[in-house]
């Protein structure tokens, strides 16, 4: 399923997308596997699945240590490709990771072994927009999204080349730096979501954890949130795993239901936020 049916699929439901991110491979290719149908299972619109890398500098210590894990247990990109194209699932799944390993296995061959296992869009949280073109190419011709991040230090130059290439969906970052688990969401996340301008759906992530934020979230005008950490320690507790990645599942797809309604209240309590001009963030 491309991502753009999922959205258009949600919109008539009124429904804000979940999407749930976890580490291929993590402990087992075996295991994400199980994890991915609990997830669904769960409700998640859209998976998020991780090709492990040494050096994620995107990702906070939780995801780290995913990372770790998998490359530990033997995943491999040959491996997380066959491991996707057994999963055979209904909704769209995302790669997510950095560009070292695309650089090295090539534009061409990472495009099309996407196409081959199943993969609708791709996140590389460490290539620039400014760096995007060649790849961004590759991505269009076979038919993939390539999604861009975008955070609150963002300029405003740099939004609009990343809303004119990105495809899929526009990733906003609840705040600068790594990912991790907050309490808390930021004012600076509800702006980021008002002043980006785009026909794109807008989801944010870095920091969502539970069905409160969701519902913040989603109230405030995105149509979607990502969750990471929250899921991958569950999966590093090695407690009931699937049990426990259903259970937040269901509860985090609650947060995003009931669209309109939630987007009428909030609309009545948050007044339109103008764009600021920040500093550049290496994200955008």
């Amino acid at each position: 399923m491309k991502i753009s049916e999922k959205f258009r699929e949600l919109n008539r439901k009124k429904e804000g997308a979940l999407i749930a991110y976890i580490c291929t491979g993590d402990h087992t290719a075996e295991e994400s596997i199980d994890y991915v149908k609990a997830l669904i299972r769960g409700g998640t619109d859209i998976i998020e699945l991780g090709l492990p890398f040494s050096d994620p500098v995107a990702d906070g210590p939780t995801i780290q240590e995913g990372n770790d894990r998998a490359l530990n247990a033997g995943m491999t990109p040959d491996l997380y490709f066959e491991v996707i194209a057994s999963l055979k699932v209904d909704i769209p799944i995302v790669a997510m990771t950095y560009y070292n390993i695309i650089f090295r296995r090539g534009h061409e061959k990472f495009c099309k072994d996407c196409v081959l296992s199943g993969i609708s869009g791709i996140i590389v949280p460490d290539l620039p927009i400014d760096e995007a073109e060649d790849f961004s190419f590759t991505c269009k011709k076979n038919n993939i999204n390539l999604i861009f991040l975008l955070g609150p230090t963002t300029t405003e130059y740099r939004m609009e080349k990343i809303l004119a290439m990105g495809s899929g969906f526009i990733y906003l970052m609840a705040r600068p730096g790594v990912t991790g688990k907050r309490t808390i969401i930021s004012n600076s996340t509800v702006e980021l979501i008002q002043k980006v301008r785009t026909d794109l759906p807008k989801v944010v992530g870095f920091g969502i954890s539970d069905k409160k934020q969701a519902v913040e979230i989603i109230g405030a005008g995105a149509n979607g949130v990502v969750v990471g950490s929250a899921f991958v320690d569950i999966i590093a507790s090695k407690v009931e795993v699937s049990k426990r990645l259903e259970m937040l599942a269901k509860d985090l797809k609650e947060g995003c239901k009931n669209i309109s309604e939630i987007h009428s209240i909030e609309s009545r309590n948050v007044e339109f936020l103008t764009p600021l001009r920040t500093n550049l963030t290496r994200y955008g």
